[in-house]
């Protein structure tokens, strides 16, 4: 477990951007039985999900949300020094996305750019890197850009994750200032590799039967280029990882459940989240949740969360955990003071 804390250091501004098309989960009768698509919903709590066009990239959606952050706070692009894109589904394998975003956001050549890759867990582990950044001599502001188009990586066919998957794209800004303390701790277990996974790639190279679309398990359709997930090894692993780490991280920065203004998960399961609220003891009303209208939306999720249900609550100073885990196996949790946090309400795109 690595826990890692920062003095001086926060976040200033978070926005988001979603795409315009909404699909229903109610429509899947083509994938669901109907007498079984209600309580799929329920049980989930996806009711609509937002889908990215054909040509449409995890970059754009995530420019967009820059744009807007960057417009709605008088950013001027030369004061970025750092910009980082977290996402697992970039442009192209090479070159690295964060540097056609530089190029695109207008920021300056001494901008140091590069991309962070990990599971739905993704967003702490690279808001913790820009934490790193933002402290350090010669840095004062860290644009975190965090998207995510599953959709492009996710079978329609695939009953298990075709309900839970939706797009989004988000924007960070992390800078000094006068922020108190944050506290982050990252956790990983490579054990669990294959309870996530696409499985072509470099180990097993991509070939034309790799696109292949196969009838696999309980009757699921995919090919090796798109995702396959263990739900029930998802969920067993998180029931026994998340509350756990919230706790440690509490007692660990001398905080209490009671000092908490707001409890951010990333977005997997509605019934999940429930279950982590009853586990913490922790009060419902102070844990935003936007499953119902954007779905899974991956290592976006928590920001994509803040954004949608937080804009204009963040105003003085409140104390918020954040916690998200995912393939890897990963997980994190983070506690930090925000300070005047302006958060712009979700554009779409």
């Amino acid at each position: 477990m690595a826990k890692i804390t920062f003095h001086g250091v926060g976040i200033k501004a978070i926005a988001a951007c979603v795409p315009r098309e909404i699909v229903y989960n109610r429509d899947l009768g083509y994938l669901i039985p109907e007498e079984e698509i209600e309580k799929t919903i329920n049980n989930i709590g996806i009711v609509e999900r937002r889908i990215a066009d054909d040509g449409v990239t995890a970059s754009d959606l995530c420019f967009k949300a820059a744009q807007q952050l960057m417009a709605d706070n008088g950013i001027e692009p030369e004061s970025i020094d750092v910009l980082l894109f977290m996402s697992q589904t970039g442009d192209y394998r090479i070159p690295a996305t964060s540097c056609l975003l530089q190029h695109r956001l207008g920021l300056p050549r001494e901008t140091m750019c590069f991309d962070i890759s990990l599971g739905c867990s993704g967003y702490l582990f690279a808001l913790s890197t820009a934490f790193a950044y933002a402290s350090m001599e010669g840095v004062n502001r860290v644009l975190l850009l965090d998207g995510e188009t599953f959709s492009k990586i996710v079978n329609r066919r695939d009953k298990v994750d075709w309900p839970l998957y939706g797009d989004a794209g988000t924007a960070t800004l992390v800078e000094k200032g006068d922020y108190g303390e944050s506290a982050f701790m990252l956790n990983t277990d490579g054990s669990g590799e294959d309870t996530l996974k696409i499985h072509a790639g470099m180990r097993n190279p991509v070939t034309a039967d790799s696109c292949v679309e196969r009838e696999r398990e309980d009757g699921n359709i995919r090919t090796d280029l798109e995702v396959f997930m263990d739900g029930m090894d998802v969920f067993n692993f998180a029931i026994s990882k998340v509350p756990k780490s919230i706790k440690q991280l509490l007692k660990d920065t001398d905080h209490t459940i009671e000092d908490v203004d707001f409890l951010v998960f990333h977005q997997a399961n509605r019934f999940m989240m429930d279950f982590f609220v009853k586990k913490l003891k922790f009060y419902p009303e102070r844990v935003p949740y936007s499953i119902h209208k954007y779905g899974n939306t991956s290592s976006a999720s928590v920001p994509l969360t803040i954004a949608s249900e937080l804009s204009g609550r963040l105003d003085g100073e409140h104390t918020l955990v954040m916690s998200a885990f995912g393939a890897g196996l990963s997980w994190g949790s983070a506690i930090m003071r925000m300070r005047d946090c302006k958060v712009s309400p979700v554009i779409e795109y």
